[in-house]
């Protein structure tokens, strides 16, 4: 059962069309198929004809995205799959056949799944070339105007337009209602959102083509029943978010995140020994549901913000949340081997360059105080770690870091830079059935070490440890 916010958004797409437009009765055929064909335009590196058979296949956007391919066989604990839901749900426009004037405009929709959010950016680009090529035999030229984010309640957030190109924050997450233990305990507040309070029937209306399977075969008419529809609602929800959503049980997450995990227990371990002595506090957190939208730090940020530096009970002399000096985030610490080659291989082994990426966000409220904490991290890395450099970077992104950027001065440290080298490629390990302790050398958990020497030094002195003789 599905209890945290699932990594689901719908987007709303304002398109204007520059000249008579007949739009069919169905228009989702013709929309995928151009959306399909331009977003493998843009997104494929090697430029083969087809998709199997290619090196990037697990890594691709426009696979991962668009024709996402199926696990390899015997690595899914449920079974083999010949193909699985891809991570896009495309809503056409309004069913009906219809003629759009010049400058008329229309909408779709289009729900994202998990990885696919993160793409954002180039799905809309990849629209934006598609619509401006032309929609229908005749190639209309339309213009995509407008993006939207449409949240649970139907409320639409504008996020991009092509007066604002700039990719706006939102929460990217679907809120599912939660059902209190004893709805009775809770019958007004929060608890008019439980189960109790659910209605005692429902009417769904189908707008588009529907096609359900039960055991592998279609399910006609008088086959759909409500149980039927919700178990095959839930089976598909609980595979999009394995296969999408970074909750797959795939491997070990003997990378990401075990490797940054293990490096926070080890300093805690270290910081914890009775004759070490800090003239600060140091707090060692274990973030949860990173990959559902970083939300255990989200919820962090929003429980405790408010109670830094506050004494309770007053007069006690105690802070249980002390006030926050800078937020240091670890994530996948061990797999530099360098850049995918031209046939889309990894070298099997570290590169001699490896290094490990401090980033920090040049467009956070606090980037300089974040950035002067990197490189407090690259002096410590350089003086103590005994193999690998460090590496400084601007562009932190995509980890448990970002809900404290704003307010704090927040770096995050990684085997690579993650928007441009995690992102295209650089590790084929990452959300993979091979994220296992085996898959990796000693030279790879060598880099991890000497993250952790890292961010042992820099603690060290920004504390002021000390050790009692």
């Amino acid at each position: 059962m599905f209890t945290a916010p699932l990594p689901i958004a719908r987007y709303r797409f304002t398109v204007r069309v520059q000249q008579p437009l007949a739009l069919p009765d169905y228009a989702g055929s013709l929309l995928r198929g151009q959306f399909g064909a331009a977003l493998r335009n843009v997104a494929c590196m090697t430029r083969q004809p087809t998709c199997p058979g290619c090196p990037l296949i697990q890594t691709c956007p426009y696979t991962r995205i668009f024709e996402a391919p199926p696990p390899p066989k015997g690595s899914h604990a449920l079974q083999d799959f010949s193909q699985i839901p891809n991570a896009y749900v495309l809503e056409p426009p309004t069913p009906g056949a219809r003629v759009l004037d010049a400058d008329d405009d229309f909408e779709f929709h289009l729900v994202l799944v998990g990885h696919a959010i993160d793409q954002l950016a180039l799905i809309i680009f990849a629209l934006q070339r598609a619509l401006a090529q032309g929609l229908t035999r005749a190639r209309v030229p339309t213009d995509l105007l407008q993006v939207d984010w449409v949240d649970a309640a139907g409320t639409a957030h504008p996020m991009w337009s092509t007066e604002s190109p700039t990719l706006r924050n939102h929460a990217a997450v679907l809120a599912l209602p939660q059902a209190h233990p004893n709805p009775s305990l809770h019958p007004t507040g929060e608890g008019a959102n439980t189960a109790a309070s659910a209605p005692a029937s429902m009417r769904l209306h189908i707008h588009t083509p529907l096609r359900l399977q039960s055991q592998g075969k279609p399910l006609g008419i008088g086959q759909l029943t409500p149980r039927t529809l919700i178990a095959t609602l839930a089976r598909r929800t609980a595979l999009l978010m394995d296969f999408h959503a970074g909750q797959s049980g795939w491997g070990e997450a003997a990378n990401d995140d075990g490797s940054g995990s293990a490096i926070v227990m080890e300093l805690a371990r270290i910081f914890n020994m009775s004759n070490v002595v800090t003239d600060r506090s140091v707090r060692f957190i274990l973030w949860n549901n990173e990959e559902t939208g970083l939300n255990g730090a989200r919820a962090y940020v929003a429980q405790r913000q408010a109670l830094q530096g506050k004494e309770h009970p007053p007069g006690s002399g105690r802070y249980p949340e002390p006030r926050w000096l800078g937020m240091i985030q670890h994530d996948m610490m061990l797999f530099d081997h360098g850049m995918p080659r031209a046939d889309g291989t990894v070298s099997p082994v570290q590169r001699p360059e490896a290094d490990v990426n401090i980033e920090f966000q040049s467009n956070s409220k606090m980037a300089a105080e974040a950035q002067a904490l990197a490189w407090v991290f690259y002096a410590a890395n350089e003086k103590y770690a005994t193999d690998h450099p460090a590496a400084i970077g601007p562009h932190m992104t995509n980890t448990d870091s970002t809900p404290f950027m704003d307010l704090v001065p927040a770096i995050s440290l990684r085997e690579n830079e993650r928007g441009t080298q995690v992102g295209n490629g650089w590790d084929p390990h990452w959300h993979q059935p091979t994220d296992v302790f085996a898959t990796f050398s000693d030279d790879d958990f060598r880099l991890g070490l000497n993250a952790a020497q890292t961010t042992l030094a820099a603690l060290a002195q920004l504390t002021g440890a000390t050790i009692r003789r």
